[in-house]
């Protein structure tokens, strides 16, 4: 950063994140522009959202947003206060004031406490690095997708605030540089200590039909049941600025985690912008047990950990896989936890805080039974020890808000029933691959997963328009029976392609042997086979058949050389193995 000159007729460069514009939103038109922080809240009723480089920096970015509007509006303090800021169009009036009032702290460029960042931090040899390390889409020795080839020189102001906040959001582990001052170097380095807070969440926020709706959607208030907020709770601008090192201490709510500083940066400028960088660790923070301040993730609970601590529950963030689209793990953003319990037992995962939220909106009236829920599902996989950032998952699901309603369960447990219905016809797809492999003297698994890909294409659009047209006033187990006919003909479909497609191999078949007998397998048993599992799986697409339930329905038959059924009790959401 540019040392002062002492000179008076040569003021230190200023960069005022509340009035220069740096945040890129869309407008009502489509068109992208970028807008200051006064502007966002000034025009956040014809916004309709923000957008970034990456969706990681949306996200960021909103929970940056959010703090500041806790903060400001000092709330909401409880439903009712809530109710009346979504009844004003000018609720954010206030927020003015308070950008005046801690402007200072919001320069970019402050010579003595720049915004989300260490004034003085140098290394031993007052090394300046590259910006590649803060900007995010420039993937570590493979920048083929990304206009930045093959680094970055400079940014501009408004580019670097961003990349900034997304920094301390979503920076990868690994070692990093040790700064002077802080007691954690080791040789000149600081060894992992993991991502930055939001990239160990499965993020998960609700989108309205502009930004003010969206802010306010996911404006949590504090007397919310299953969130613990403190009188102490702030953001990072109104604690002392962060010294070179890291301490250990915890959260005191959403203000103080939407803007948790868990890296220590100092940018490197001239008057032009931003060409370098020191980077290293700030505060570390520990996710366990934290479900009841970090509202916008899904949780699960880790056996693993309780066996090591020797503590019960311990949940941990339930993180996106990005093989798996959203609406496969409708269980983990619709479920209630009590339906999740057995006994006394404490629940094996949480929905996310913010949808308990607008679970309790809708349940106390505050939102038509009628409103659609966009669930936006955003996250960062990491790999290689968490040093690079692999893939973002970006996602959303539509759905009636209904289903999060805490009395009424029906239409919710017969929207994640005909998610499994799919799940498990899919299977019964990869199975008849399998099999046909198999009749065919080959061996299975890539035609199972070539085939599983198919299904699972095959029907995620159909059950994204059924969920979004569940109505309040349908029968939702004609709607499930409606469902479950029509993956009956999807899945059959592609079934009947690939028997099409077996070759005369698998017709004339071979014996097959597994564990409790022998027979002849060729392409005729496999689709026998087939159609019984879509009928086991499948009751309510056929008229005699019995009508499903809520819940799962019985696991399908297998047959020789097949994979073992899902537990029917088991989450379909969460393919991660507890850590």
């Amino acid at each position: 950063m540019s040392e002062p000159t002492g000179n008076s007729a040569a003021p230190a460069p200023q960069f005022d994140l509340t009035s220069r514009p740096w945040i890129e939103v869309l407008g009502p038109d489509g068109v992208q522009e970028e807008l200051s922080l006064r502007e966002v809240f000034d025009r956040a009723g014809e916004v309709r959202r923000i957008v970034g480089e990456l969706p990681t920096q949306e996200f960021a970015l909103l929970r940056l947003l959010l703090a500041v509007a806790h903060d400001a509006l000092d709330g909401p303090r409880d439903i009712e206060h809530w109710a009346d800021l979504w009844a004003d169009q000018d609720c954010f009036a206030d927020v003015a004031a308070y950008l005046d009032a801690h402007r200072e702290r919001f320069d970019l460029l402050h010579p003595v406490q720049p915004f989300f960042q260490t004034a003085e931090l140098r290394t031993a040899k007052d090394e300046v690095f590259s910006l590649n390390r803060i900007v995010a889409d420039v993937p570590n020795g493979e920048p083929f997708f990304t206009a930045r080839m093959p680094t970055v020189e400079r940014l501009t102001f408004a580019e670097a605030a961003r990349w900034v906040v997304h920094a301390h959001a979503y920076d990868t582990s690994g070692i990093k540089s040790g700064a002077v001052g802080d007691d954690r170097v080791k040789g000149g380095k600081v060894y992992p200590l993991g991502t930055g807070w939001a990239g160990g969440l499965g993020g998960v926020f609700v989108e309205g039909d502009t930004l003010r709706e969206t802010l306010l959607l996911n404006l949590v208030a504090a007397d919310t049941d299953e969130m613990e907020f403190t009188a102490g709770d702030r953001p990072a601008w109104r604690r002392e600025p962060c010294g070179p090192g890291g301490g250990e201490r915890t959260p005191t709510g959403v203000r103080d985690l939407y803007t948790w500083q868990s890296r220590r940066l100092r940018l490197h400028h001239d008057e032009s912008g931003v060409h370098g960088v020191v980077l290293g660790y700030g505060d570390p923070l520990a996710s366990r047990n934290t479900h009841r301040r970090e509202p916008m993730t899904a949780w699960r609970r880790s056996p693993a950990q309780e066996k090591k601590l020797r503590r019960s529950p311990i949940y941990l963030p339930r993180e996106h896989d990005p093989a798996r689209s959203a609406w496969r793990g409708i269980a983990s953003l619709v479920a209630d936890r009590s339906e999740t319990t057995q006994g006394t037992e404490a629940a094996p995962y949480l929905r996310p805080g913010i949808l308990e939220w607008i679970a309790r909106l809708v349940t106390d009236g505050e939102l038509p039974r009628g409103f659609l829920v966009r669930a936006r599902i955003i996250g960062a996989a990491y790999g290689t020890q968490q040093s690079v950032i692999d893939e973002v998952v970006d996602d959303r699901l539509t759905m009636p808000v209904v289903l999060l309603h805490r009395q009424e369960r029906t239409c919710a447990r017969q929207a994640i029933g005909a998610a499994e219905d799919a799940d498990l016809a899919v299977r019964a797809l990869g199975d008849l691959a399998t099999d046909l492999a198999r009749a065919a003297g080959s061996e299975g698994e890539g035609q199972r997963s070539a085939a599983r890909e198919l299904g699972f294409a095959a029907v995620e659009n159909p059950y994204r328009v059924w969920l979004a047209a569940l109505a309040p006033d349908d029968d939702p187990f004609e709607r499930r029976r409606v469902w479950q006919r029509d993956v009956h003909r999807l899945v059959g479909e592609l079934g009947e392609r690939l028997i099409e497609q077996a070759g005369d191999a698998a017709w004339q078949g071979r014996t097959v042997t597994d564990k409790k007998s022998t027979q002849w397998l060729n392409a005729g048993l496999a689709d026998r086979w087939f159609r019984a599992r879509l009928a086991r799986v499948l009751p309510g697409a056929y008229a005699s058949g019995p009508e499903p339930q809520g819940g799962p329905l019985p696991p399908r038959p297998t047959s020789p050389g097949t994979s073992e059924p899902v537990e029917p009790g088991s989450p379909v959401t969460d393919p991660k193995v507890p850590v």
